[in-house]
């Protein structure tokens, strides 16, 4: 790729190569014409020496010279100055031979425009002296009568010369080529490293090009790309754990009460001489065990209709208010069998929310039942509720065992339980709050362990009211 768009830019600027041969061509020939039209309007062609020459230079006016800033200047033929007007840049009276002569050499290398003309009647030399406005000293003359050496010899250097130029303006081009193909294909070189890197499967790779231009952007969109996929392919495998670990829990606690039940009966098929009392005692233990594994049947199936996109609540607006006092009612038998405490603080004004009663009821048992289902007689079980703002708070605490900081993070997960030992007799699922999550979080709110607690625990519903 690199190669590629390095060639395409040198062929770019070849093309700019020629183009500029053919500017500079252009320029000369635009040069001289410019110098053409120009030409005419200048003081130094508009008043030449063969224009205001006169046989006896004492009759020459030189009063259109100097009023454009000329000068106009007479030398016998013994290098003497014997008329002089306006702008002088000879500077003496008389002159030697050699000073003459050295001036007629030199006329060309000073900013000034001489027009010399020798008057041979008179004997005498007329100068014509303009400043120089602008001056290119460049013409090229062909002469066939010139020495055929001298020909070669000036048209090899003039050859070299416009080799050795075509040669540095064809390595500018190529050098500066190579330098823009650069800026793009060293960003695009890492782009596509790292485009690499990703579809191979390392998605932690980033891209620091180090640049402000648009090139910026693309490494920006890049790189939060590859955090997105990043983020995704965590999660995919979060998730995939956590199916792993659910079908895994739920085969754990099928399998018991399942294997339980297959036993016990076994036992009654084989053995028909034990007991009624005996009898009556396994049909029990059977009993017992195919509830418990109806009700966490029961509470997969509730999970799994809360996480179906079909799911939705039965809204209705309600008076929170009463209805957790309705729910606190029928909570109390069951917190005194438990040998519970209790107390609630619901505020007698009406806050209205949207409820679906059945599970927001629901949720409310769940929190109960597991605050009944660990902690010990004696404990205190405080259900309180109040309004913020445009926020719902509902807090169920007690003052029990607490939650063990390594679970607080994921007592919400599906199976996640306080009692690690998955006993029976506590006779919890480990989906309870996984449940409670869930209807929270459909009617609009969250349901949350507040942390900080030294004894016990809270859960804060939070849900919007209207």
């Amino acid at each position: 790729m690199k190669k590629k768009i390095s060639n395409q830019f040198f062929r770019n600027f070849l093309v700019i190569f020629l183009l500029t041969i053919l500017d500079t061509i252009l320029a000369f020939m635009l040069l001289s014409f410019a110098s053409g039209l120009i030409a005419g309007s200048l003081a130094k062609n508009r008043y030449p020496a063969s224009a205001i020459v006169k046989e006896d230079y004492n009759q020459i006016d030189a009063s259109a010279v100097v009023e454009n800033g000329g000068g106009v200047q007479v030398i016998d033929k013994e290098c003497r100055v014997v008329y002089s007007k306006g702008l002088d840049t000879i500077g003496k009276d008389k002159l030697t031979v050699e000073e003459f002569t050295a001036f007629l050499k030199d006329s060309k290398s000073k900013p000034y425009h001489y027009d010399i003309l020798y008057h041979p009647e008179g004997r005498f030399w007329l100068i014509v002296t303009f400043p120089t406005s602008i001056r290119l000293d460049f013409a090229l003359v062909y002469n066939k009568a010139a020495a055929a050496g001298d020909l070669m010899r000036a048209g090899w250097v003039i050859a070299f010369v416009v080799l050795i130029y075509l040669s540095i303006l064809a390595l500018f081009a190529f050098i500066y080529s190579r330098i823009t193909a650069a800026s793009i294909t060293i960003p695009l070189h890492k782009l596509c490293d790292g485009t690499r890197l990703l579809r191979e499967g390392d998605y932690s790779v980033r891209v620091d090009l180090r640049l402000k231009n648009e090139f910026a952007e693309l490494q920006n969109t890049f790189n939060d790309m590859a955090a997105r996929i990043e983020h995704e392919i965590s999660l995919r495998k979060k998730s995939e754990e956590d199916r792993r670990r659910l079908i895994l829990d739920i085969s754990h606690d099928l399998k018991n009460p399942m294997s339980s039940i297959q036993g016990y009966v076994e036992l009654l098929m084989k053995n028909s001489d034990i007991t009624k009392q005996e009898r009556d005692q396994y049909l029990e233990i059977i009993l017992n065990n195919s509830k418990r594994a109806n009700r966490l049947l029961m509470e997969l199936f509730e999970l799994s209709q809360l996480d179906s996109p079909e799911f939705s609540l039965k809204l209705e607006r309600t008076d929170i208010c009463e209805h957790i006092r309705q729910i606190c009612g029928e909570l109390v038998p069951q917190l005194e069998k438990a040998g519970f405490e209790y107390d609630f603080n619901i505020p007698e004004d009406s806050i209205f929310a949207l409820l679906d009663l059945d599970r927001f009821s629901r949720l409310i048992e769940n929190l109960a039942s597991n605050a009944i289902r660990y902690n010990p007689k004696g404990t205190l079980v405080t259900v309180s509720l109040a309004l913020k703002g445009n926020q719902i708070f509902i807090d169920l605490s007690d003052d029990g065992i607490g939650i063990p900081d390594h679970l607080a993070e994921h007592i919400f997960k599906p199976f996640v339980r306080a009692d690690d030992s998955r006993n029976s007799k506590t006779g919890g699922s480990g989906l309870g709050l996984s449940i409670a999550k869930k209807i929270a979080n459909a009617h609009g709110g969250d349901l949350t362990l507040l942390p900080g607690k030294s004894k016990g625990s809270t859960f804060r519903i939070t849900i919007p009211a209207i």
